[in-house]
């Protein structure tokens, strides 16, 4: 699974954790966001676009992607891993950590467990 785009640096650079601080009427953000939504649709099938998929998080370094996000990217990674795509969805549904203490933030996946356990049903 992907994560989200990196806002740190060179791609994913932890010395350089931070946002763009670009505004949504920066010519420069609406390029970029507009190269991503390119690049999803080129590599992807045509289902939904999560925001999550084309746009930074706050600290640039995120790990975390919606259940949307997964869910789109599901019949790549269920293709390329060679299993059911009813058996991964099982693996994303598994891993969806809820709102903290039921009221903050959003539902989420934490990418770098998920591909964890992916590798784990290979060995």
């Amino acid at each position: 699974f992907h994560s989200r785009p990196s806002a740190a640096g060179n791609g994913y650079d932890a010395m350089a954790s931070g946002g763009s601080n670009l505004g949504p009427t920066s010519q420069r953000l609406n390029d970029r966001i507009a190269a991503s939504v390119a690049a999803w649709r080129d590599a992807r099938s045509a289902r939904g676009l999560p925001a999550d998929a084309v746009t930074a998080s706050s600290s640039g370094l995120d790990p975390h992607i919606s259940p949307e996000n997964a869910r789109a990217q599901a019949a790549r990674v269920a293709r390329e891993r060679q299993m059911s795509l009813a058996e991964l969805n099982r693996l994303i549904d598994d891993r969806i950590e809820t709102r903290f203490v039921g009221i903050y933030g959003e539902p989420r996946v934490n990418v770098l467990l998920l591909n964890l356990a992916l590798d784990e049903r290979t060995k």
